[in-house]
């Protein structure tokens, strides 16, 4: 049986979505399917029952995803048994974060990692931050730097590693919608804003047009990622909340057309952190990592 069948195996079990785990073991749908016959053929039993709309485990792919799982957790021991007689740790890393937080705070934490594991292969993803503790619930990632949610998924572990200023951002070139801000008493019920699809950013916008008692404000665009809603602002389409270094961190040029109307005032802190699945912890590589992040965070 081959554990990279396996591998295949487990995250379909733990998924339950043939597209999902075929994007995250880097396949395509027909070969994740052929592995999976050819689990069935060697066992000859049906794993999974499979609709239009579900995939369920059966009997038998119950009793495969405990051994799957046995089987991968006691190889992975073995591995960092044998690696701690060599120079290091090997094998690969899947990381996933948005682009500004791997300019501002993936850095050091990866020099340090690459440091004491130089053999392990760092993958990085990069994409809208709201993504992110799906990304690590899906399996898609093994670790993200993400913004906390109200409610983390069950299994989720996070370690903040900073509690960030939230902004308010507005055209700084003249235009129709600097105008408007920059009123004695602005009518936020006809300004245009732009606003994030989802995540804690989206959940702080909302908060904000509750305080201005605005029930229908003027909606501009709804994007995927901070960094596409500072380029935004800076055309003049609106005004955005954002978490204030993704400002720190945009080019120069599209920097100075933005201006900070307002920060957060919020009692309760944008908190950034790197989450997990608390059972990938076992992974010694992964393990690693959180190890770094830990005394990062002690430290700080």
């Amino acid at each position: 049986m081959d554990l990279r069948d396996l591998k295949t195996f487990l995250h379909l079990a733990e998924s339950r979505h043939f597209g999902r785990s075929a994007r995250a073991m880097h396949v395509s749908p027909s070969t994740l399917s052929r592995q999976i016959q050819r689990l069935e053929e060697d066992l000859g039993q049906t794993l999974f029952v499979r609709d239009n709309r579900t995939v369920t485990l059966t009997e038998a792919g119950e009793q495969l995803r405990q051994f799957a799982q046995h089987t991968l957790l006691q190889y992975q021991q073995m591995r960092h048994t044998l690696g701690q007689q060599g120079p290091s740790l090997t094998g690969e890393l899947r990381l996933f974060c948005s682009v500004t937080a791997a300019y501002s705070h993936l850095p050091p934490i990866l020099d340090r990692f690459r440091a004491e594991h130089p053999s392990v292969e760092i993958k990085l993803i990069t994409g809208d931050a709201a993504d992110a503790v799906e990304k690590v619930d899906s399996g898609e990632a093994d670790l993200a730097i993400a913004g906390k949610p109200e409610s983390l998924p069950p299994g989720i572990g996070f370690a903040m590693l900073e509690n960030l200023a939230v902004v308010l951002i507005a055209p700084a070139l003249p235009c129709p919608v600097r105008h408007q801000v920059t009123e004695p008493s602005p009518d936020w019920a006809k300004v245009p804003f732009i606003l994030p699809d989802q995540g804690p950013v989206r959940r702080r916008i909302e908060l904000w047009f509750r305080r201005q008692k605005l029930s229908n404000p003027s909606i501009y665009a709804t994007v995927g990622g901070h960094e596409a809603m500072v380029s935004m602002v800076a055309l003049g389409c609106g005004v955005a909340l954002i978490p204030e270094v993704v400002l720190e961190n945009s080019p120069e040029p599209v920097r100075n057309r933005v201006m900070i109307l307002e920060r957060s005032d919020e009692k309760t802190p944008f908190e950034l952190g790197v989450c997990v699945q608390k059972k990938q912890l076992h992974e010694p590589i992964v393990s690693a990592f959180w190890k770094i992040v830990q005394e990062r965070k002690e430290s700080a």
